[in-house]
């Protein structure tokens, strides 16, 4: 089917959330408050089975290049990963969206987290006003206080700390609707490309009081309740198939009715809930914009997450006290007070003089009804809410269960702009794209299988059809049936260990084309040269730590 693009070209919004588990939204089963992504979501596709890569970077390098993430020099996180690992900085072998957007007439524009770039202090050739966006107002770093975001940056000029009052998410929302409506009074004749990548709700746990009290009491029954409520919901919603059992609680984690400070543990949870309604209320500042400059039904506007959600905990520490200063954790908050960074039962999340996260019992909510967490490519650290609104794009109003991933987002906004990637680009020696557009799938033509490959941190895995291969760094190969048992939970590779052997072939081929680094190798010679491992994330920080009985 045609489209009338070749008379106007759509605006595009790409919205990027950050650490969201799949059932985090209101139109993915949860029970936290998302009206503008639920009104995008019921008139525009959703879909049950997009996936991404694992974690922050690898995803945001390969959603703007459509290029797995090993291709852009971004394998495990921004910054040198040393003797045969990554350089952690986007190369000069990919495009990103906006540059190829921006060559086909476009006003581009980004309001958000970057995180592709090794150096945040002194603008180099990956920083976004050198990769294709006019504007750019945003941090830099991987990670950021809510309340006084660190590398907070407009275009190339470091701005001035922030006031009281400032809170990060709102801010992103404010600043891109003002984008729109300058774009409405000087640009009408162009289209836009606003790439807004959130930093919520990724740790640390920080929201206005006004709006955490507002989920006060509805986390007391606990993790297990909510995830149940949840699987219930997705089934109800047709997301997921109700012959998959819900995959049982974390092993690290105990029962709610055995923890002790569930008070503090349903806080967690409340700021949580909190930060993703905040960014709900940003995105919908936008969206109103758009449709006050009469555009939305001609702005293909697309949603996802960089990986599922994040069961990292964070050790105790006075920040001020810290030997290693954290980039992303700031001493004292605007008004003076000392910032304790860490997971304590003494120490209520929300305000800026605390730096939490909400741990691997929540996470295992977030991801629910799969298991694993952002870092693994089980179906819990690569499942995302997808949504895709475009009344102009003709759509088919629903849900899409065809499976795609991170490389087809630049093939489809490429199909739906009618720009083309280029063969080449000035001193660079590009890499051929490596995804293929979703829209005939969005239009109701199922889209062919396709093997759809992953790997992060040695964790790997291959989808082909209805059969996935999956592995954690360090394990055996597991195979699973997606079509009778996608949340992971009946391993037939003893059963079909011909099919094991020859899925691992197809795996380790695309790994040697793509430059998959082998994880062994790595860490040895990281070991050799005296290195912490880049991205590495401390065993007190990434560990199960079982949650204290009652």
């Amino acid at each position: 089917m045609t489209t009338s693009t070749e008379e106007r070209r759509p605006n595009v919004l790409l919205i990027l959330a950050d650490d969201l588990g799949f059932s985090d939204l209101g139109c993915y089963g949860a029970e936290i408050r998302t009206p503008h992504l639920d009104a995008l979501a019921e008139n525009g596709v959703r879909m049950s089975q997009f996936c991404n890569t694992a974690r922050c970077s690898p995803a945001r390098a390969s959603l703007l290049t459509g290029l797995h993430p090993h291709q852009t020099g971004i394998g495990i996180l921004t910054g040198d990963s040393g003797p045969a690992g990554y350089p952690g900085t986007l190369n000069d072998r990919c495009v990103t969206m906006a540059e190829v957007l921006r060559e086909h007439g476009y006003v581009t524009a980004m309001r958000g987290k970057w995180h592709l770039s090794a150096q945040m202090h002194i603008p180099d050739d990956a920083w976004p006003t050198r990769r294709g966006f006019d504007s750019f107002v945003g941090t830099l770093a991987g990670a950021a206080d809510y309340y006084q975001p660190a590398t907070l940056t407009r275009d190339e000029i470091p701005e001035p700390p922030p006031e009281a009052g400032f809170y990060y998410t709102t801010e992103l929302g404010r600043q891109a609707a003002e984008f729109v409506h300058e774009h409405s009074a000087n640009h009408a004749d162009r289209p836009f490309f606003l790439y807004l990548p959130f930093t919520a709700p990724h740790w640390p746990l920080h929201a206005p009081e006004d709006v955490v009290a507002t989920y006060r009491s509805v986390y007391d029954d606990g993790w297990d309740e909510a995830r149940q409520r949840r699987y219930d919901r997705l089934i109800e919603l047709g997301l997921i198939d109700g012959s998959w059992p819900l995959s049982e609680r974390d092993d690290g984690v105990v029962a709610w009715d055995e923890v002790a400070d569930r008070e503090w543990q349903a806080r967690r949870m409340e700021v949580y809930a909190a930060q993703v309604e905040l960014m709900d209320a940003a995105i919908g500042t936008v969206i109103e914009e758009i449709r006050a400059a009469g555009e939305l039904d001609d702005t293909l506007v697309l949603f996802l997450s960089d990986n599922g959600g994040c069961a990292e905990e964070i050790p105790l520490a006075w920040v001020d006290e810290l030997s290693r200063k954290p980039l992303h954790a700031p001493e004292r908050t605007l008004g003076g007070a000392r910032v304790r960074r860490g997971n304590d039962p003494a120490v209520r999340p929300g305000g800026p003089e605390t730096f939490a996260s909400y741990g691997r019992p929540w996470a295992n909510v977030s991801n629910a009804p799969f298991r694993e967490y952002k870092h693994w490519v089980h179906e819990g650290g690569i499942a995302t809410p997808f949504i895709a609104h475009w009344p102009a794009g003709e759509l088919r109003v629903g849900i899409d269960h065809d499976p795609h991933f991170l490389p087809d987002v630049l093939a489809t906004v490429l199909e739906a702009t009618g720009a083309e990637y280029p063969r080449t680009y000035p001193g660079r020696d590009l890499l051929p794209l490596e995804g293929v557009s979703m829209l005939e799938s969005w239009r109701g033509e199922p889209a062919p299988e396709r093997p759809l490959c992953f790997e992060h941190e040695g964790n790997a895995a291959l989808r082909h059809g209805r059969w996935k291969l999956v592995r954690k760094y360090g394990g055996d190969w597991e195979l699973y049936d997606l079509i009778r048992d996608r949340t992971e939970v009946n391993d037939l590779a003893g059963a079909h260990p011909d099919r094991v052997e020859q899925m691992a072939r197809t795996w380790q081929e695309w790994a040697d084309r793509c430059g998959v680094r082998p994880r062994d190798a790595l860490l040895a010679a990281q070991e050799r040269a005296g290195m912490v491992p880049a991205g590495h994330v401390s065993d007190d920080l990434r560990s199960s730590r079982r949650v204290p009985r009652a």
